[in-house]
């Protein structure tokens, strides 16, 4: 076993070339969509007045197969 020292591990010498990094950076960007949060993050917030939100919002339909009935029963869950 060969023992390392510090001028025959340089850290710098596993990065890729800087033009292919950039473009890495570049493409993460585009990725995660920053001008998107960028825009969220200046604009205004939404409001939190009571008012401003309808009263009766419909809730969603949720149906329960035969399937995960008979496994709820088995486990004793009882859906109803």
């Amino acid at each position: 076993m060969t023992r390392r020292t510090a001028a025959s591990h340089l850290i710098h010498d596993e990065l890729s070339p800087t033009p292919e990094m950039a473009a890495d950076c570049r493409a993460m960007g585009a990725n995660l969509r920053l001008e998107r949060a960028a825009r969220a993050a200046v604009s205004t917030p939404p409001s939190i007045h009571f008012d401003d939100y309808p009263s009766e919002i419909r809730k969603r339909e949720i149906e329960v197969s035969d399937a995960a009935a008979r496994l709820a029963n088995a486990l004793h869950l009882h859906l109803d």
